[in-house]
């Protein structure tokens, strides 16, 4: 026994010696090893092409899963529908536009922009998402912006206030390279008759999309959205309370996306702000309750909707720990049998054409 070790130690020895000498190699050689890693790292990058590997049908990532509270894991309410190689946008928030880059999404395949309702936090990428799309995707035409009447107010604002960076950009890259009349939006107005509450707001290539009206007093108007192509659905509730319009715009789709609020735990960031003084956030904690949809609650839409799956998004309060996912979704296994995921930033579902498959991935 006293042999083996003694012959162990030299053994033992050469290995550290080994470890101690690559390590060192490793720091004096880190300019040219930096310099290989940077450019296998950006032909990848380059060279991604996850559209491109999606299934034909509709396939649903979430660009941005959070609110206008601050989290580190989500960004700004985003969602992105990419169907035969176009990407359609569902609401734009902060963060949205680099997630989009970061999952392989080029914004330059962006067909149109679908905004839910006006409120900042759906609306504050738009700029971001308008540039990227004519400079990364070498666009003759403005970018198409359906929403609700009002729309044109805000698209027209963006427009004026990228006006001078449009000139930058050609003056530096060239006519050829960034067209003149790709740059910015253009606003596509739709009003829902108050009767009809249902109305399509885009049909080509066989997509149809669907607007319908919801409730989230005092912004107004205010809807939601339903895709079809090829016998799968996807459904947006945008922000609403609970309401039975979102359960008859699904009627047994695939996917049912919807915003969700937490009221217990919102409570408790209202109870902190009290302690701490803040009046007026304890005021506004107080107030945001009443225009969403608890998660127990967007649960019973799923189930009177016969949702194959249901995925929270625009989640409030922020959830910064994984651990606190439990406390989140309390009762709503009770409420709905079927799948429901939490949604995160980056996530993917995919409904294959004329299947009844459900396909999750993540692209971040």
């Amino acid at each position: 026994m006293a042999q083996r070790k003694g012959k162990m130690k030299p053994i033992l020895a050469g290995l550290l010696l080994l470890v101690v000498l690559l390590a060192g190699a490793a720091w004096i050689f880190r300019p040219q090893i930096g310099e290989r890693l940077f450019a296998r790292a950006v032909e990848t990058a380059v060279s991604r092409d996850i559209i491109g590997d999606l299934p034909d049908g509709i396939n649903v990532a979430l660009c941005g899963s959070g609110s206008p509270l601050p989290d580190p894991t989500r960004a700004g309410p985003c969602s992105a529908v990419i169907i035969d190689g176009k990407i359609f946008i569902v609401d734009i928030g902060g963060g949205a536009v680099r997630n989009l880059g970061l999952m392989g999404l080029n914004p330059g395949a962006t067909e149109a922009l679908l905004l839910t309702h006006f409120h900042s936090d759906h609306i504050d990428g738009m700029g971001e998402l308008m540039l990227q799309r004519w400079a990364g995707g070498g666009r003759d035409a403005p970018l198409p912006v359906i929403a609700p009447e009002g729309v044109e107010v805000i698209v027209d604002g963006l427009n004026a206030a990228y006006a001078a960076d449009v000139q930058y950009r050609i003056a530096h890259h060239g006519k050829a390279t960034m067209s003149l009349t790709g740059a910015g939006g253009k606003a596509k107005p739709f009003s829902i008759p108050e009767a009809q509450q249902m109305m399509v707001v885009y049909e080509k290539d066989g997509i149809k999309i669907t607007a319908f009206s919801v409730a989230h007093k005092p912004i107004s108007p205010a809807v939601g959205y339903r895709f079809d192509y090829k016998g799968r659905s996807v459904v947006f509730s945008g922000d609403t309370v609970k309401l039975p319009i979102v359960a008859k715009a699904c009627n047994g789709c695939d996917l049912l996306v919807h915003e969700v609020l937490n009221a217990e735990m919102v409570g408790t960031v209202e109870a902190a702000f009290e302690k701490a003084g803040r009046k007026r956030m304890v005021k506004i904690m107080s107030d945001i309750p009443d225009y969403h949809t608890t998660p127990v609650e967007a649960a019973e839409t799923a189930k009177a909707a016969k949702a194959k799956m249901l995925v929270f998004s625009h989640i409030v309060p922020a959830l910064p720990l994984a651990y606190l996912d439990g406390y989140f979704m309390k009762g709503v296994d009770v409420a709905y049998d079927g799948p429901t995921v939490l949604g995160k930033d980056g996530m993917l579902f995919s409904l294959p054409a004329n299947k009844d498959s459900i396909e999750q991935g993540d692209l971040l």
